[in-house]
């Protein structure tokens, strides 16, 4: 899987009335090219611009004081952030070497302490901790909003790792070189400047790099465009070159693969989500391409490639149809023999959720109409063994993940669903797991019970949504709802313990509607690709065909129905407000894209082209214009009540969208309010603090549009 593939799995009917006519445009004109006339909020793209920074403090002056001078509203932050900090949460963790690390935020530690203990303490209820990083500390010595952005530590010996922070939770960071032993950076060490991208080991001596090498270093959408060899004691700058991709590719990196006997480095060049590259890089310092499908994910473990399809394939007189998880023998494959063996092939009502490869075994995740299934696949003479992973739980959503793919055959696993507090258990394959840790019950679920609906879009296909309400709900359309959906990237939602849902809302006598659109990847890729470029407004006839099923189902009315989204899903709530705003009254819309004229010319938008369209052919932008919220407001009609929030610190999805359709229907004079965290990065909040706070606020609005008045 490409390097942007993993990043992506992040927040997750008919025409539009208003769509914008354009003009013809001349030859060499680009269509995203508008002046403040054609665009009179132009100017709030300026993203640290002192006029929108005044904007923004003037509608996040407005929103805090008609929120904040409610008791409830402080009850509802104050219970959300009690929760975020409490010592009961899972301390998930990440096995270097002999320890097991974690990365703990609570209301002593606001940015979080990087700490360590053993498998054996860890196994108690209150493990024993090493502090290895404070970040707070280390912010305030150095006077800078540190976020923690992850670490990489150095096989075998896992002396040195490579830690990148943010600044505000960006996903532009910086890297440096730190010493476990004496818990300090490493003077004169490797340090990459603030920038997107990053380092990976090639051994003590020498990383890959890929950042900002200045000018031509970086592709369109904002990341980089070559990586190089960076030797120890040298400038970054001297760094020899190994891979230079195109300006309009995506992604370029390198890694090294450190197992034993199967030491292999690779070069990843990502052209798009969902199509990529992947090179073997040789003693000499060439690249060979692996000759798979760009459209596959390819990762490679000990002896075998493996394939995850997304389009079918033919090798001679066999098809392997998409979905399918394919094994081949790595040197065969690359000395030309294409024998593959199938892990995973899809069928109607099951896709591959993920997989997982342990030293001797993979395991497959398989999602059975939105329900998770543990298989563990090992190979022998006689081909692929396959069963059931022991002691799996039947129930919930299910995942699991490799202590250490390399040395053995352990396993974490975490099971969950909508009420029942997530549980961690350690196994190992062919013995029974035991559990870890178990979330405590964050709020009363007592009485409320998930049940599992198929509404019918308009083409005919049954979508699956999940609902959580009480067990004695009255049918009688009276009952505040709030239906949540993303529909892009492949990206599936199933059942999760979110504790912040339970207290603010479900336990309040709220119904809860989790909407498995397509552009998801609930059903694999044929449920991703029926709701790519043209075929967009799928996802929203679906996200629409569910809120109408609770409506005639008598669980609710538009009059208490709200709606829930951020970022892809930001983009589904801005687009159900304009295309169907009788069937809500209120919508959360989260650090969105709204704006689909200009989103590829904002910060990383020139990466989801794959997902949307180019809007500067105007061929795309005929089908584009259909689902771009700003450009099909309209002042005669009556939208949902929306409250906007989005972070000036997200490089990722700009600002700017959610600003500019403020200001519209502000101007037009529909209900909107607007909020925005001044830091957070596309997450909306760098700390506990900030998250509680944006959810509060969120739910408060929701609560004082759908509930009744008491």
């Amino acid at each position: 899987m490409s390097i942007v593939n993993r990043l992506a799995r992040a927040w997750v009917p008919g025409l539009a009335a208003f769509a914008l006519a354009m003009p013809a445009v001349s030859l060499g004109q680009r269509i995203s090219d508008v002046s403040a006339e054609e665009d009179p909020y132009l100017w709030l793209e300026d993203v640290e611009g002192e006029a929108a920074l005044d904007w923004v403090r003037g509608h996040n002056a407005a929103t805090q004081a008609l929120f904040e001078a409610d008791p409830a509203f402080t009850r509802l932050r104050d219970d959300l952030l009690a929760i975020l900090d409490s010592d009961e949460r899972i301390p998930y963790v990440t096995r270097i070497g002999e320890h097991y690390y974690n990365l703990w935020r609570d209301a002593r530690n606001e940015r979080g302490l990087w700490r360590r203990t053993t498998l054996e303490e860890y196994r108690k209820p209150e493990p024993r901790w090493e502090t290895v990083l404070d970040l707070d500390a280390l912010a305030k010595a150095e006077n800078e909003n540190w976020v923690w952005a992850g670490a990489d530590c150095l096989r075998p010996d896992y002396t040195r790792c490579l830690i990148s922070l943010s600044r505000g939770g960006a996903d532009a960071n910086v890297t440096r070189e730190f010493d476990l032993p004496s818990r300090r950076f490493v003077e004169d060490g490797f340090v990459r400047p603030e920038a997107k991208g990053g380092l990976s080991w090639v051994d003590r001596d020498s990383v890959y790099v890929y950042t900002d090498f200045g000018p031509g270093s970086m592709t369109e959408s904002g990341y980089p465009r070559t990586v190089r060899l960076w030797r120890r004691g040298t400038p970054m700058a001297e760094a020899g070159m190994v891979y230079e991709g195109q300006a309009n590719d995506m992604y370029i990196a390198a890694f090294r693969d450190p197992t034993p006997g199967f030491e292999r480095d690779f070069v990843s060049r990502t052209l798009a989500f969902y199509n990529d590259e992947l090179h073997l890089r040789t003693a000499d310092g060439g690249l060979v391409r692996i000759d798979a499908p760009n459209s596959a994910n390819k990762s490679v473990h000990r002896e075998w490639l493996l394939l995850e399809l997304r389009e079918p394939l033919a090798v001679g007189d066999t098809r392997y149809p998409a979905g399918s998880l394919l094994a081949a023998r790595f040197d065969a494959y690359m000395a030309g023999e294409r024998r593959f063996d199938v892990l995973f092939q899809p069928t109607d009502n099951s896709s591959l959720a993920g997989f997982s490869a342990l030293r001797d075994h993979i395991v497959v995740n398989v999602l059975e109409d939105v329900k998770n299934r543990l298989y563990v696949l090992t190979p022998g003479a006689d081909g692929w063994q396959r069963e059931p992973l022991k002691g799996a739980p039947g129930f919930g959503t299910v995942s699991l993940s490799a202590v250490d793919d390399i040395d053995s055959n352990d396993y974490f696993m975490t099971a969950t669903d909508y009420v029942t507090p997530t549980t961690l258990y350690h196994g190992r394959i062919g013995e029974e797991p035991t559990r870890l840790k178990q979330l405590p019950a964050f709020y009363d679920a007592t009485g409320l019970v998930i049940s599992q609906h198929f509404a019918d879009s308009d083409d005919g296909t049954k979508v699956p949504y999940f609902m959580v309400a009480k067990q004695d709900l009255q049918l009688d359309g009276d009952n505040p709802t709030l239906l949540y959906g993303y529909g892009g990237f492949e990206i599936s939602l199933t059942p999760n313990y979110d504790a912040t849902v339970g207290r603010a809302w479900t336990s309040q006598g709220g119904v809860y509607v989790v909407a498995n659109i397509r552009g998801g990847g609930e059903y694999g890729p044929r449920w991703h690709q029926a709701a790519l470029k043209a075929n967009r407004p799928r996802a929203y006839e679906d996200f629409a065909a569910v809120a109408r099923d609770l409506i005639s189902r008598r669980v609710t009315r538009a009059e208490r129905l709200g709606i829930r989204g951020g970022s892809n899903g930001g983009l589904l709530v801005g687009n159900m407000i304009t295309m169907y705003p009788g069937l809500f009254s209120a919508a959360h819309c989260a650090v969105p894209l709204l704006d689909m004229k200009r989103y590829h010319r904002l910060l990383a938008g020139a990466s989801w082209m794959a997902e949307y369209g180019d809007p500067d052919d105007p061929a795309q932008w005929e089908f584009i214009k259909v689902f771009s919220p700003y450009q099909n407001l309209a002042d005669d009609v009556r939208y949902p009540s929306v409250l906007f929030t989005t972070s000036t610190r997200d490089d990722r999805v700009h600002p700017g969208h959610a600003r500019k359709m403020m200001a519209r229907m502000a101007a037009m004079q529909h209900d909107t309010l607007y909020y925005e965290n001044i830091e957070g990065g596309h997450g909306g909040a760098a700390n506990n603090k900030q998250a509680a706070y944006m959810s509060a606020l969120a739910y408060s609005f929701l609560k004082g549009r759908l509930f009744p008045e008491n």
